[in-house]
């Protein structure tokens, strides 16, 4: 594993990249990792190298949804960008993967003094906005379907291979909706051979087919990344 793995840190220039690089720590992110609780305080910002995580949303009464998703194309917490001392939000792993980790109390000053480093985050901040918004949009208007073919897309955009080990408990959790609803959209997908879902794992077998039905519900902020910061997966679509 190397720091460049993360696209963000890989598009420092050299200097900007060795002043942060001294302050990271590499680390194992396992399925089920916290990076950060919902109201607890943040002690360090993770940019991922490998597997996914969920930004989530966390109600009074304890329900969750997922607002979010990232991998080795950002970092979290975002809130960490503004120097906000503490999480509103859940920031969990749901692909198990590795990352580097660097102190909350390092970044503001890292930001002030490495320009290219700040406005890096501060795009990925926007971009994972604009991946809520459009998140809340499809959770409005499309069915469970096209929905969990936009999941599993982004999914496949942060991974290499074909292979993403979810389970549809995980998946139901994440989309807010029952498990039943969930095994059936994957049978409906696996149906029409877009992808082949067996325990605990869903493998993508037609990505083209599987962003055709998706339709309008995927691509959007994935736009606005490659826009604002570059390609998302390592080969460009």
């Amino acid at each position: 594993m190397r720091p460049k793995e993360n696209r963000l840190l890989a598009l420092l220039p050299e200097n900007e990249y060795s002043a942060v690089v001294a302050h990271l720590e590499p680390c194992a992110t396992p399925r089920g990792f916290i990076i950060v609780e919902a109201g607890a305080t943040i002690e360090h910002v993770y940019f991922p190298c490998s597997g996914v995580g969920s930004v989530i949303n966390v109600s009074p009464e304890g329900n969750r949804v997922e607002a979010g998703l990232f991998g080795r194309d950002a970092f979290a917490p975002t809130a960490a960008a503004i120097d906000a001392p503490v999480s509103i939000l859940e920031v969990a792993v749901q692909v198990p993967g590795c990352a580097y980790r660097l102190p909350q109390s390092k970044l503001v000053g890292l930001m002030r003094t490495q320009p290219v480093f700040a406005n890096l985050l501060h795009k990925s901040v926007h971009v994972l906005a604009v991946q809520a918004g459009f998140t809340a949009l499809s959770n409005a208007v499309h069915g469970i379907d096209e929905r969990l073919a936009r999941w599993i897309l982004m999914c496949h955009d942060r991974i290499d291979g074909n292979e993403l080990a979810l389970t549809h408990e995980f998946i139901a959790l994440m989309l807010a909706v029952r498990r039943p609803s969930v095994t059936t959209a994957l049978h409906l997908l696996e149906g029409n051979r877009f992808i082949r879902s067996v325990r605990g794992l869903v493998i993508v077998r037609d990505r083209a087919g599987l962003e055709d039905f998706a339709a309008d519900a995927y691509g959007k902020a994935e736009e606005e990344y490659e826009r604002l910061i570059g390609p998302l997966r390592k080969s460009a679509r």
